[in-house]
């Protein structure tokens, strides 16, 4: 079966890097878009992916990128200037003549949001679904898994849980999960032309049985603490955190209180486009999908590991 050469932006970040990952182990070509060449790009290189250092931002070099591609995985650049990424990518995707791309947006993509990422998600789905001849499939998760194990070393290390959400629930899903579903959609995209997915995770928690799994996993009692917003955006900056990655953070927090996480979830997305899942713990309701990083003392390097449910299962093992 002919498989064409796939580009993959993002590649060394978490959803791109585990696209990467799928299409590789199915026995496809990758071009793995990258910003600089570093050890991740030559761990990637290692793995067999093609190198492609580009500026997300600049046309020519993006066509350079896609030379001899015929599909895509696009992910927006987290930046305030992203539709000039979107409206460079478009154009190149334009003069390369691809095939496919399955892009990445979000699941309240809206003109109407009030975060300025969330709006130019909305704008960035329409720039790539015009692209004459070209197949754009949609991929929009919610609050993703990741988010919460952002928190997990204050759990292992304090035993507190930030919690900002209060009692509502969401389905997270993995950075794997939306990963497999690219993937597929990529290996086979006239299938799924035109077409919109919401990965979730197959289970609704609260942040409070999260909060009880943490303890499970971390062999520690591990409580929850309402935190107000504005206190952890503070933390947050002190930790390094720059102000346009905090500014979409209040207005995700206000729908997550309001339950638009939970509405229509779960979904049977991740089964429907990829089958079954690997191993055998989607009967089980949980799988591992995320680890802690720094951890400095035996307790905590035994809890690295915390337990999601999730369609996939994925190890980190340090």
């Amino acid at each position: 079966m002919y498989k064409p050469k796939i580009l993959v932006t993002g590649a060394t970040g978490k959803t791109g890097s585990a696209v990467v990952s799928e299409l590789l182990a199915k026995g496809w070509p990758v071009r793995a878009l990258v910003r600089k060449q570093d050890a991740r790009a030559e761990q990637l290189a290692r793995r067999g992916a093609e190198i492609a250092v580009a500026d997300l931002f600049e046309t020519e070099q993006l066509c350079s990128a896609m030379r001899d591609t015929e599909r895509a995985y696009f992910l927006p650049v987290y930046d305030p200037r992203t539709l000039e990424s979107v409206t460079a990518f478009a154009d190149a995707a334009r003069e390369a003549k691809l095939e496919a791309i399955a892009g990445m947006s979000q699941w309240l993509a809206s003109p109407n949001h009030l975060s300025f990422l969330t709006r130019a998600h909305w704008d960035a789905d329409h720039i790539l679904a015009s692209i004459p001849g070209t197949a754009y499939i949609k991929i929009n998760p919610g609050y993703f898994a990741d988010n919460y194990l952002r928190l997990i070393d204050v759990a292992a290390h304090l035993g507190v849980l930030p919690n900002l959400t209060g009692d509502s629930r969401n389905a997270p899903p993995s950075n794997e999960d939306i990963a497999r579903v690219a993937a597929v959609v990529l290996m086979d995209p006239q299938k799924h032309a035109g077409k919109s997915y919401r990965p979730t995770a197959p289970k609704l928690l609260s942040t409070r049985e999260m909060t009880d799994i943490f303890s499970r996993v971390l062999g520690r009692k591990v409580r929850l603490a309402t935190t107000p917003v504005g206190l952890f955006l503070k933390a947050a900056r002190l930790d390094g955190v720059g102000p346009f990655e905090l500014s979409s953070l209040p207005y995700y927090v206000q729908d997550h209180l309001q339950g638009a996480f939970e509405f229509c979830a779960p979904t049977d997305d991740v089964l429907k486009v990829t089958g079954p899942a690997r191993g055998g713990l989607r009967g089980h309701g949980g799988a591992v999908c995320g680890a802690t990083q720094g951890a400095t003392n035996t307790r905590e390097q035994s809890a690295r590991l915390v337990w999601f449910p999730t369609h996939t299962a994925q190890f980190w093992l340090q």
